[in-house]
């Protein structure tokens, strides 16, 4: 029986779900291999609890991660979440929880801040056209 771990996170509007089983130390984004995802900086980001984890649990699972929805960056904030949550629940360690709490608090605990919606009557959520009465 193969063992499956399945975890999801958001930032912003970007949902991403991770699916880390037993394989070779492969990752998939979006079915694409993580090495030749670009731009660099977000390839970086995803990969931080991954290479956190160290060797001796990535050399023994695949991670599938999939994230729609919001912009480049808040996706690459959504994977590195649920990336993180999954590999903690894979490998049932106190230790890896800690670390990845020392180093950054959202790789475990997601924001919940969304862009305020624009009302009627101004040009963003919170300026409004100016009166003048003279």
């Amino acid at each position: 029986m193969v063992r499956v771990v399945i975890a999801s996170a958001r930032r912003k509007t970007a949902r991403a779900r991770a699916m880390v089983k037993e394989g070779k130390g492969r990752v998939f984004v979006n079915g694409v291999p993580i090495e030749v995802l670009e731009p660099e900086l977000v390839r970086l980001k995803i990969l931080e609890p991954v290479l956190m984890a160290g060797e001796e649990i990535i050399g023994k699972v695949d991670i599938y991660a999939e994230a729609e929805g919001g912009g480049i960056m808040s996706q690459a904030s959504a994977l590195r979440t649920s990336i993180a949550r999954a590999l903690v629940e894979w490998s049932n360690s106190d230790a890896l929880v800690d670390l990845y709490r020392k180093y950054d608090r959202h790789l475990l605990v997601e924001d919940p801040r969304q862009a305020e919606p624009k009302k009627p009557g101004g040009r963003s959520a919170r300026s409004k056209r100016q009166k003048s009465y003279r």
